[in-house]
């Protein structure tokens, strides 16, 4: 959902819910918890409520998911250098 908004730009719920195989519903509550996560904006458009990417939530994203595969790849070279001299 997230990929099909970036494509497309601002767009209205009923158009990415023709895209996907779930209900309009579903698609406008998935599109309210991406919100809340910085990851998309929404505004009204008369009736519509059209969602765009948020670079800025996109750029956080990244950074945490960067953070925790460093830590993570850490854990398991130390996990493995340490396995042999047991």
């Amino acid at each position: 959902m997230l990929e099909l908004v970036r494509e497309t730009g601002p767009v209205a719920v009923g158009a990415i819910a023709a895209e996907l195989p779930v209900s309009r519903p579903a698609v406008s509550q998935h599109l309210r918890v991406l919100e809340g996560a910085g990851l998309v904006t929404c505004r009204t458009q008369g009736t519509r409520h059209l969602y765009a990417v948020q670079p800025d939530g996109l750029a956080a994203l990244r950074l945490w998911l960067d953070g925790f595969w460093d830590e993570a790849l850490a854990r398991f070279k130390r996990a493995a250098e340490g396995s042999g001299e047991e």
